[in-house]
């Protein structure tokens, strides 16, 4: 009798996740857990002020930012890594970005082509002083 299971095996390492509780990480169990404590609060600090269908809705909105921060996943970078990343490139280094390509092959001729726009200036400045004299 062959018992054979499937297995799945991801291409890339990185993309393996353990799971902890319902097929969820331990990272997005942790944050699910985070959005259904804000929705019980937001529930019990709202309930005098408000009707039920008003305050569902409330709940949802308010618990919706902390449910995503787990299943966040960009270019490999977690929503932390996303908001940090964001903080450095506009609050900390900010500020003009210039690219400057080089390449081996312009490395190894830059002293020919600097030669030669030498000497093409340098004809250029004496035929400017041949025409004033």
């Amino acid at each position: 009798m062959n018992n054979q299971r499937d297995i799945q095996l991801h291409k890339e390492i990185k993309d393996y996740n353990e799971s902890i509780f319902f097929g969820l990480s331990m990272r997005q169990s942790f944050f699910s857990a985070v959005a259904a404590i804000v929705a019980v609060i937001v529930y019990f600090c709202l309930k005098p002020h408000f009707g039920t269908e008003t305050l569902s809705w409330m709940c949802i909105l308010a618990a919706i930012p902390f449910a995503a921060l787990g299943f966040v996943n960009y270019h490999g970078l977690n929503a932390e890594q996303l908001f940090w990343l964001w903080i450095k490139s506009e609050v900390i280094e900010k500020g003009v970005t210039v690219f400057k390509p080089t390449t081996a092959y312009y490395e190894h001729i830059k002293d020919i082509v600097m030669k030669k726009e030498g000497k093409k200036r340098y004809v250029k400045n004496s035929k400017k002083n041949n025409k004033a004299a």
